[in-house]
């Protein structure tokens, strides 16, 4: 079997909801996979900013395969010591209350928004369910992430969609400030809007929104799905800011490649849920958690932080060496970059993918590069390398 036989099996058996490349990848080491046809790839996608170790990786191997040799699923009906272990870690990370997991981005976004619901609705003060969220932000597929979420292209087709959303421009305290009501309960940023274009909030607009929810009692969350566990240089995003949320949510990179997401709060806003409330029968499940304590104790060593900040500095360095007119803007955090075109950016990610390097847009002019956070020298290389020859022949 080959790449254009699976493609053509695909497309005859499986839904069509994906734009998908004629690429079949089904091996993968460290930063390299390999396709149906036997073709090596160099991988600064890595499952849409997923597999921060790589893939692969023998000691998330062994947790998995440890954990699967004991226990798959037992449902939250009991209590799951890898769940415990992994809550323990991320609350003492995070300077928050209270872990929920799940299986998805989406669905911790999805937690986030019953919460804050839940909490107003706890402080009988029901009125208050509006969320302000903010144009160009990415936060999910379900109903309500998607409505969440400030692009209409993914919302085209999906009405009636859920009230209770409020849509503020990024970076522009002015236009928050206009949709306070007395019916407003949170507002909820990416600290770096990642399918937006990569763009990162300015330090006081989130400075300033922390102070807003303060003085009007309001719930801050933020979404660290794509630019948290350790992607913008410190484990949370936040911490480059130097405040705190009420609520976080986690996901992707959180299980290295294995399927989980996360909602902390703080204890405040934790206090909204009760038995009942809320649930996920597979949320927090021993396969995801014991791979997810794997994942946080190797990205939070001393000696893997000092190496992730020196390979972002490097591949920023690096990009910002490209010399190319139609380049408009290299803007992000870590090694969550994102480099900005004055055309769509369709055309350059085939060249690189037919010259070995996986990489992929975010919003039409942009693509993003989001490799293994442990990434090195050699590597930032030779994708730099195909990405100058793919720039010679993308017209």
């Amino acid at each position: 079997m080959d790449n254009y036989e699976i493609m053509r099996r695909g497309q005859e058996y499986v839904m069509n909801t994906y734009g998908r490349f004629p690429i079949a990848p089904v091996k993968g080491r460290g930063s390299y996979v390999w396709d149906l046809d036997g073709k090596k790839y160099l991988d600064f996608l890595g499952g849409i900013a997923v597999c921060v170790l790589g893939h692969c990786h023998p000691e998330l191997q062994e947790a998995l395969k440890a954990q699967a040799a004991n226990l798959w699923h037992i449902s939250n009906l009991y209590w799951i010591k890898p769940q415990v272990e992994l809550a323990e870690k991320l609350v003492k990370l995070s300077g928050l209350g209270k872990a929920f997991f799940c299986n998805s981005g989406a669905e911790a976004n999805e937690a986030a928004i019953k919460l804050v619901r839940k909490y107003y609705y706890r402080q009988d003060q029901a009125e208050k369910h509006q969320i302000i969220v903010f144009k160009d932000s990415f936060h999910g597929r379900t109903l309500a992430t998607v409505t969440a979420t400030g692009q209409p292209k993914y919302q085209e087709g999906f009405a009636p969609l859920p009230k209770g959303f409020a849509y503020a421009d990024f970076n522009d305290l002015a236009s928050v400030e206009k949709l306070i009501t007395g019916k407003t309960a949170a507002i909820m940023v990416e600290p770096v809007q990642g399918e937006g274009g990569i763009h990162p909030a300015d330090q006081e607009f989130l400075k300033a929104l922390r102070r807003l929810c303060d003085e009007k009692d309001l719930l801050l969350v933020f979404d660290e799905v794509q630019c948290g566990m350790g992607r913008t240089g410190t484990f949370f995003a936040y911490q480059n800011y130097g405040i705190k949320p009420d609520i976080v949510t986690l996901a992707k990179g959180l299980g290295g490649g294995f399927p989980i997401g996360a909602m902390l709060a703080s204890d405040r806003a934790a206090a909204g849920f009760a038995p009942g409330d809320h649930a996920s029968t597979f949320g927090g499940n021993p396969l995801a958690t014991a791979v997810g304590n794997r994942v946080v104790e190797l990205i939070t060593a001393p000696a893997f932080v000092e190496h992730t900040g020196e390979m972002a500095i490097y591949l920023r360095a690096q990009l910002n060496k490209i010399q190319d007119i139609r380049i408009i803007d290299i803007r992000g955090m870590g090694l969550m970059l994102g480099v900005e075109f004055d055309r769509e950016v369709k055309g350059l990610v085939e060249a690189c993918m037919d010259q070995g390097l996986l990489l992929i847009g975010a919003g039409p002019k942009v693509v993003r590069f989001v490799p293994p956070l442990n990434i090195d020298q050699a590597e930032i290389d030779q994708a730099m390398a195909i990405f100058r020859r793919a720039l010679q022949e993308w017209k």
